[in-house]
């Protein structure tokens, strides 16, 4: 097979505000051989991202963590209100690892004790450029829950912590339908005899 190669051929962008949007043009070589007609399309830009999921080895337990969500607003009832983990975009000057402990803390009042990379992904590389670093992170689940969020950010966020089971079983009824924490736990239950033991001290 010969070199993938892509030309950009214009950018621009059509909005700037929390989010942006921008116009690509761009034209790449084709599986057959030459170049494909010029290409273009909407991407949405938010910047790369960390989730992490935090959880308890020695109680079994995962934070969980539910936030209203506008994007889940088609749903028109109280499904808009997401369960999930702990997530947040990565600011200038970052690197992902101290975004995971910097959200830990802001969203559910976790501090991680140790943490491992699962995974980077796009999370819908169709029509977002959204790079998303999965971490899971070591806690101690005791006293944790209530509400949290910053104010400026605002953010209102109710903090929980389940076992493993009540979450696998919210997950195969059909109950956390965002992306990430059905990866990341999903995960989990591959490697959750493994990592209780790495972590057993």
């Amino acid at each position: 097979m010969s070199k993938k190669q892509f030309e950009i051929i214009e950018q621009k962008t059509a909005y700037s505000g929390f989010f942006s949007l921008k116009i690509v043009s761009v034209k790449h070589t084709l599986y057959k051989g030459g170049w494909s007609a010029p290409l273009t399309r909407e991407v949405f830009h938010r910047g790369n991202c960390v989730a992490v999921l935090l959880y308890d080895p020695q109680k079994d337990a995962l934070v969980i963590i539910e936030q209203f969500r506008p994007g889940a607003l088609q749903l028109n009832d109280e499904r808009a209100w997401l369960l999930e983990i702990v997530a947040g975009a990565i600011e200038p000057g970052e690197t992902p690892e101290s975004v995971a402990y910097r959200e830990a803390v802001e969203e559910s009042g976790c501090e991680i004790l140790e943490m491992i990379k699962i995974s980077e992904f796009f999370t819908s590389p169709g029509g977002t450029s959204e790079l998303l670093h999965l971490f899971c992170g070591r806690i101690d689940s005791t006293h944790i829950g209530g509400l949290h969020g910053l104010d400026e950010e605002d953010e209102d966020i109710s903090v929980s912590v389940l076992s493993f089971d009540q979450v696998y079983e919210l997950l195969e009824a059909g109950k956390i339908i965002s992306a990430i924490p059905i990866i990341a736990i999903q995960w989990l239950a591959l490697h959750r005899e493994e990592l209780r033991q790495r972590w057993s001290d």
